[in-house]
């Protein structure tokens, strides 16, 4: 299937303003970009219940306190025990951050009626691989155990995040089955990139010209990882794991005209075939990043109501 008429008409712009890609630019300019392209293309942020900035203290630790924000849906009181996912952000592990993905994560609340707890893991390339590993599953340890005196459900976390934040899921799901624990109810994997060592063929079709560059996707690993061989550890790429069995369900959504399209259909194969319940659903004429970008495309909502409905359908009553 062809490009979305309104994915080409944003390719076209980007074309015709002749914008620098993200891997051209320093770092911190390229996180100003990042933001500003996530500003540009969301709706206004929905009204929750609240959206509380924390600090998930790590005493002793070099990393320091965790900046995190939890969201509770509106029309929810502070006396109301709710799930609640961890929602790891997407941009390389270079890129991105709580005010970037602010707008959906509130929609992913309301829509979901669940609380999100939105994490700010350390980014490279001030911090290298394992670094935001490390960061995700300190938090999700802490998130497990702080549960009951936020009014949060223990029984019921869910993990979550989009691109280099669905890897970080992934990663998780398979760190907590290994450490018997925490609790994982559902995985949540949006175009993640689980295989850095096969070069898929919609990596070969739509590395170039389709909003994700290829050159980018380099630019990103060369940033994360001090060395090529850490590419081949599992937390890096989650597909090399020796086991996939007893992860918990999964939906992975991913978007056709995406190079990362046939590594997260790849991934979700990988998980049905070791007796994983997972659903794969691809967005046909969809680029990378289109789920946070409300205002231009229909499909992200559409994304959203297919996230709350297979949330539900796995909700412990």
């Amino acid at each position: 299937m062809p490009l979305a008429p309104r994915a080409a008409v944003l390719l076209d712009m980007l074309h015709r303003i002749d914008a620098p890609r993200l891997h051209e630019l320093p770092v911190e300019v390229a996180r100003r970009s990042f933001y500003k392209l996530m500003y540009a293309y969301r709706e206004e942020p929905e009204a929750v219940a609240s959206a509380v900035d924390i600090e998930i203290s790590r005493r002793e630790h070099a990393g320091g306190a965790l900046p995190a924000r939890l969201y509770r849906p509106a029309g929810t009181s502070p006396e109301t025990v709710l799930p609640v996912m961890l929602w790891l952000h997407g941009g390389g592990w270079v890129l991105g951050d709580l005010e970037s993905y602010d707008p959906w994560c509130r929609a992913l609340a309301n829509a979901c009626g669940i609380a999100v707890l939105a994490l700010d893991y350390r980014l490279a390339p001030e911090h290298q691989f394992p670094a935001g590993v490390d960061d995700a599953w300190f938090a999700l340890k802490w998130l497990a155990s702080a549960a009951a005196g936020l009014q949060l459900d223990a029984a019921q976390v869910t993990v979550g995040g989009d691109s280099a934040g669905g890897t970080l899921a992934a990663v998780l799901c398979l760190m907590a089955r290994d450490a018997g624990g925490p609790a994982i109810a559902q995985q949540l994997l949006i175009y993640p990139a689980t295989d850095l060592l096969t070069e898929f063929g919609s990596a070969r079709q739509y590395g170039a010209g389709h909003f994700l560059e290829r050159e980018t996707m380099l630019w990103f690993q060369h940033n994360y990882f001090a060395r090529e061989l850490e590419k081949h550890d599992w937390r890096a790429s989650p597909m090399l794991a020796a086991s996939h069995a007893g992860l918990p369900p999964a939906l992975v959504i991913t978007a056709e005209c995406d190079p990362l399209a046939d590594d997260g259909a790849a991934y979700a194969a990988k998980l049905v075939a070791s007796g994983v319940a997972a659903r794969h659903l691809q967005f046909e004429g969809m680029v990378h990043g289109f789920v946070t970008m409300f205002k231009l495309f229909v499909e992200a909502r559409m994304a959203l109501d297919e996230i709350a409905a297979a949330l539900r359908a796995a909700r412990i009553s």
